[in-house]
């Protein structure tokens, strides 16, 4: 019983493995070709540095050097597409019964000029800091804005030079320069020559009298 359920089981391998010996014969019969070019802009033939080159179902790829030449293995009949920031996307296939061993392109890729959307960069780690910043922030109050404005050095000399003078400070006014008018007939009153000794009669009266009387002959002697 047990012999007989081991030769079912190894018939069943060997049907397996006979059905599948076509389809492993027909993925191996695939060639590796060294795929190479250059990538270049437009029609200009500069080359493309960074641009990708790579097969999406297979998941390989490279990327060109700065003088836009590229090289990878790559099989017979795969799909391969070229991409660059500010270039289109173009494609190309291998043929499948390519039966060289190198298979060399140059690649005219074309200029698309496509505007990307804004960022904005802020001051913040995460989105979160963000809003707690946004909802700690304090806008300033209207009438404290007023109450600023109003209190502008060059508003408020106007409004000074504008506004008339009231009874009261023509009162004042008139009375300090009176006393002023007093003062300076008296001799008492500040001048622009009673800040300067040189110029100052009491000061020269006063030098005349301290030379009498001998005061700075006695501070020679005494030294």
């Amino acid at each position: 019983m047990n012999k007989s359920r081991f030769l079912a089981l190894l018939s069943l391998i060997l049907l397996a493995g006979w059905l599948a010996a076509p389809h492993a014969q027909a993925q191996g019969s695939r060639r590796v070709i060294q795929f190479t070019g250059i990538v270049a802009s437009g029609d200009s033939l500069l080359g493309v540095p960074g641009a990708s080159i790579y097969v999406p179902k297979a998941g390989r790829g490279t990327v060109s050097n700065v003088y836009g030449y590229f090289s990878m293995p790559v099989l017979a009949g795969d799909s391969i597409i070229f991409r660059s920031l500010g270039y289109r996307n173009q494609s190309i296939v291998i043929p499948a019964d390519y039966q060289r061993q190198s298979f060399s392109v140059l690649i005219n890729l074309k200029e698309d000029a496509t505007v990307l959307p804004e960022v904005r960069v802020f001051p913040y780690a995460t989105e979160r800091d963000f809003k707690r910043a946004f909802l700690a922030l304090k806008l300033p109050d209207e009438r404290g804005t007023a109450t600023t404005d109003n209190l502008n050095e060059q508003m408020m000399r106007r409004i000074f030079n504008a506004t008339p003078v009231g009874p009261m400070a023509n009162y004042r006014q008139t009375m300090a320069q009176q006393q002023y008018d007093y003062d300076r007939r008296m001799g008492v009153a500040p001048n622009p020559y009673s800040n300067n000794p040189l110029l100052n009669p009491f000061s020269w009266l006063q030098l005349v009298k301290q030379v009498k009387n001998g005061e700075f002959k006695r501070k020679d002697d005494d030294d």
